[in-house]
């Protein structure tokens, strides 16, 4: 028993010692040896085995030897490699290990598609802010709604600039992104949810010059192309800079841990649910990504049309009905008497003329942009913005019901009023009119367009 003891003991002194001492090789330098299969073992007893028997002791050395040592000659392996001119590192046994094939041309193209920042690798095609208009809203508006303000909990992709530096940071495209083609290279790698990569490539540069377009980076006659992509500058590009932490943050945190003047006790300042960071599934339908958002300033109006396709023959009775109601509150008066009272009694910029049907049924297609956030009409109630319904005359941010923003509230105390001048300043530049407002619309360039809405607004809005 002592005998077998003493074995033990040696036995378990030995494997400690190998443990302590055998030096695993990195992983380039095990590379560069050859491996000597063992079918060919047997060869060792004659000279020629004699012989690799010899230059599998070498190889055993040099595995022993410092990592130090390896690293010089992977290096000269590498350098080797690309000597050659092939630029790819050698096989690490000659004629392979006889597993897989080389991957086709077609192959490593559908994986090679992304695209750096001054736009290498991008393919050819073309796409205005108008066609991205229509695809955002069919492909991408579920989940970061028509404007890019985020349905729900989904991210929202536009605005938010001059947020970066406040408690409650917006990181979307305009405010954070510092690169285009990230955001080029994502639409086209992973969206839309579900759906990835079925987009054209036409199509991706269409969304993604709506989605610019959106953040006021790009006007709306803008088209994105390979070659105008180099033109877009983002607005934060220069806020991005190479990693310093190794030489501003290691130093200070590998310095001697402080455990003097310690706190008391931790206060938990913002939680997750909180922050609201996370898309819920399941059946909570509150926050499904078809919902509309939680009621955010679009214009003082609302979300939905009457009808996305009213025409000129929908809109003449609500003029009709406007004149008759008006006959008859002056006792059946002569419609000139009814209209010269009317101009009398309005102020001279809120005056309400018929308009003409073909300009009521140009703005039904105006305002197509607005329905999504918008209603007039009958039953018009607020969504994401207030109801049109009798906008001009109505003092601002007094639809009832709805929680306006600062600025509106403001406005609505000083008394401000929708008149049609004061509706086309704001249609044309809601955020340069109301700073402050939450609503997502860049405005509507064409004085045409603004005088078509608000003709439709009125026609459709009458009470």
């Amino acid at each position: 028993m002592p005998t077998l003891g003493g074995i033990a003991a040696t036995l378990a002194g030995a494997y400690i010692l190998a443990d302590q001492f055998v030096v695993d090789v990195p992983a380039p330098a095990r590379g560069a040896f050859e491996i000597v299969p063992a079918a060919n073992a047997q060869e060792a007893s004659t000279p020629d085995g004699a012989a690799d028997a010899a230059r599998t002791d070498d190889t055993t050395a040099t595995a022993r030897a410092d990592a130090g040592d390896a690293a010089p000659e992977a290096e000269m392996h590498t350098a080797s490699a690309e000597a050659d001119g092939s630029g790819a590192a050698a096989s690490s046994h000659e004629g392979g290990y006889g597993l897989g094939r080389p991957a086709l041309d077609e192959e490593i193209a559908a994986w090679d598609i992304d695209i750096r920042p001054d736009g290498q690798g991008l393919p050819r095609g073309e796409g205005d802010v108008w066609t991205g208009e229509e695809l955002f809203v069919a492909q991408c508006a579920m989940c970061h709604g028509d404007f890019g303000e985020g349905a729900g909990r989904w991210p929202q992709l536009a605005l938010g600039m001059g947020t970066l530096t406040s408690n409650d940071p917006v990181k979307t495209v305009g405010s954070y992104w510092p690169y285009l083609s990230t955001v080029w290279d994502y639409v086209h790698r992973a969206m839309p949810f579900g759906n990835a990569q079925s987009l054209s490539d036409d199509e991706v540069y269409a969304i993604t010059a709506y989605i610019l377009y959106l953040n006021e980076i790009v006007e709306d006659d803008f088209v994105l192309s390979s070659d105008s992509f180099a033109e877009v500058e983002m607005p934060n590009a220069g806020a991005f800079y190479m990693d310093d932490r190794a030489e501003t943050e290691l130093p200070e945190f590998s310095r001697e841990v402080c455990m003097e003047n310690c706190k008391e006790d931790v206060k938990i300042t913002m939680r997750a649910r909180v922050l609201d960071v996370t898309p819920e599934g399941g059946d909570d339908t509150e926050n499904a990504p078809n919902e509309a958002p939680a009621p955010e300033e679009a214009m003082d109006g609302g979300d939905h049309a009457a009808s996305d396709e009213a025409s000129a023959d929908d809109a003449a009775p609500a003029v009709e009905q406007q004149t008759e109601t008006a006959q008859a509150d002056t006792g059946g008066a002569a419609p000139e008497s009814a209209s010269t009272s009317e101009t009398e009694d309005a102020p001279e910029d809120i005056r309400i003329v018929a308009a003409d049907p073909a300009l009521i049924a140009d703005g039904a297609k105006v305002f197509r942009k607005c329905q999504a956030c918008h209603q007039v009409g009958a039953d018009a109630s607020n969504r994401v913005g207030p109801q049109l319904n009798g906008l001009l005359g109505r003092t601002v941010g007094s639809a009832e019901g709805f929680s306006y923003s600062n600025t509106f509230e403001k406005a609505h105390d000083a008394g401000e009023v929708w008149t049609a001048e004061h509706l086309a300043e704001f249609l044309a530049d809601p955020r340069g009119t109301y700073t402050g407002t939450k609503m997502s619309f860049a405005g509507l360039k064409d004085d045409a367009d603004i005088e078509a809405v608000t003709a439709y607004i009125e026609a459709e809005g009458a009470e």
